[in-house]
């Protein structure tokens, strides 16, 4: 039978980081949990336990964010592999080597021993949806290469992963008529399938660009260094050992502008850290220098001009109102060159 990992709503997602990990606390791994504001505000987990493996399908109406790092690593040393099926929505996956988009149809692997961040984005429709399995590292090893790291990420369309999914599927749905061994016969009957599918994936890696690898070498570098206020081209340039001239280019690749995409990073980090946090917890002016920003002033202006009302207003309106329809930030009103 499947349990109730966690439902949040209006009432209780704020407090979604104490208890994402189920009712005895144990689920997953340690990592820092947030849900959106929204005008509907719907997540569930419901999870089936096989041997020492959980299945887990996770649905929402709004994003989730979830990011793992070296300090939640060293606490609670935990080494397991997690296999993402994505049926609705987005996954994005930045780690250690790049970052990865995971559309509807397909597959991901992320493992708890290395630090990561995931947004799970809605569809149209704004519904999201993954199927995933969590499993010791250690039971793993003996259906997938140990090199194939977080951020492995392939079509599931493939005739390998439907038979694979079809299978999960059947186990998680099991209304108890299956036996506790025959459910561990499948599951590493899907895990076989899955080994061979994956090995041959990863023996043939989609190819890069030089292009694409040095663009995701400067996104990687600017997430690293989103709140420090003298970022600019030439710093990006300088860390990521290419000229201002070539990092000008892959952003008319990318399609934003520099000045664009790192306003509306620090904007979209302020927004949520307003969103979580009480006025005792962190003033408005401390949120604006821990995203970049020079000045209190300058950073209340551009977040107005995003948001349509002033940070206190904006603090102050989100437990009781969704939050506005983010736009990029205009014009280039910035000290970034």
């Amino acid at each position: 039978m499947t349990e109730t990992l966690f439902v949040f709503d209006e009432r209780n997602y704020r407090n979604c980081q104490n208890s994402f990990r189920g009712a005895k606390n144990q689920e997953y791994y340690l990592g820092d949990y947030s849900i959106e504001a929204g005008s509907v505000i719907d997540v569930r987990a419901d999870k089936k336990a096989v041997g020492s493996s959980s299945i887990i399908r996770l649905r929402s109406k709004t994003r989730l964010f979830f990011r793992r790092s070296w300090s939640h690593i060293r606490e609670d040393a935990t080494d397991v592999t997690v296999l993402w099926f994505v049926k609705r929505g987005r996954l994005c996956v930045s780690h250690q080597t790049g970052h990865c988009v995971a559309k509807a149809g397909d597959f991901v692997i992320t493992k708890s021993a290395t630090p990561f961040s995931i947004e799970c984005q809605t569809d149209d429709e704004r519904l999201h949806e993954v199927f995933h399995v969590i499993i010791p590292a250690h039971a793993l090893r003996r259906f997938i290469p140990e090199d194939v790291s977080t951020g492995f990420m392939v079509s599931a369309r493939g005739r390998e992963f439907l038979i694979a999914e079809h299978i999960l599927t059947d186990i998680f749905e099991d209304a108890g008529e299956l036996a506790e061994h025959s459910a561990q016969l499948l599951v590493d009957s899907a895990l076989s399938v899955l080994s061979d599918a994956i090995k041959r994936d990863a023996a043939c890696p989609a190819r890069q660009t030089i292009s694409d690898q040095r663009l995701q070498d400067v996104l990687r570098f600017i997430d690293i260094h989103l709140s420090d206020p003298a970022l600019s081209v030439a710093t990006v340039a300088k860390g990521c050992g290419i000229s201002s001239r070539y990092l000008s280019f892959l952003f008319k690749v990318y399609g934003t502008p520099f000045s664009t995409l790192i306003w509306d990073k620090r904007l979209k980090m302020a927004g949520l850290w307003l969103a979580s946090s009480k006025p005792g917890d962190i003033s408005v002016s401390k949120v604006a220098y821990k995203v970049g920003f020079k000045s209190a002033a300058h950073f209340s202006r551009m977040f107005k001009r995003t948001f349509n009302m002033s940070p206190r207003e904006y603090r102050s309106k989100m437990p009781a109102k969704s939050p506005p329809a983010y736009q990029m930030p205009a014009g280039n009103e910035s000290s970034l060159q």
